[in-house]
């Protein structure tokens, strides 16, 4: 299976809610799994991250609040529905989410979602050894958030395969 490149996605912190971001891209891969069946498309995600070191770790939906996690990488693979979601806050980038997605989130990223189908379900996983706290921006907490985000440690490979240090510039 040949690995697809991603889109990519920046956003800058946002001090006034006390969102941190990452300098690092969100990453969009689409269609990686044929999504013909939903159970089949959820066990493939699953298979697929583990083997690349990100361990899954739930199958849910995505939460309809602006929040991001300073302790964990992120990966979602969506296997059932669309949605709207919104990556890096209020100010941030709308996008539409369907079946065989996979978005893989830097720490620190916001996201929530805006509309999503009933059955709207996803993989997550992260990284072996990362585990996150869900974190809601607080001003105050900003610096000590961002400084988490900054000593994330970044695994050798994507959550779909083939090396994020080439994606996201550095190594762990």
């Amino acid at each position: 299976m040949s690995i697809p490149q991603p889109e990519t996605l920046y956003f800058d912190s946002d001090e006034t809610n006390g969102f941190p971001n990452s300098p690092l891209p969100v990453l969009i891969y689409r269609q990686v799994i044929d999504n013909s069946d939903a159970e089949t498309a959820a066990d493939a995600f699953e298979a697929m991250f583990k083997r690349h070191g990100w361990p899954p770790a739930w199958r849910y939906h995505l939460y309809d609040f602006d929040h991001f996690h300073s302790t964990a990488h992120e990966a979602l693979g969506v296997f059932r529905g669309q949605a709207l979601a919104q990556l890096g806050g209020p100010n941030g980038s709308e996008l539409m989410l369907y079946p065989g997605d996979v978005l893989v989130l830097p720490a620190g990223i916001v996201h929530a979602s805006l509309e999503a189908d009933d059955d709207f379900c996803m993989v997550g996983a992260y990284p072996s050894g990362q585990h996150p706290e869900i974190e809601r921006g607080d001003p105050a907490e900003l610096a000590a958030a961002k400084a988490r985000v900054a000593n994330m440690a970044i695994p050798k490979d994507t959550p779909v395969g083939g090396s994020l240090a080439s994606l996201w510039g550095k190594g762990s």
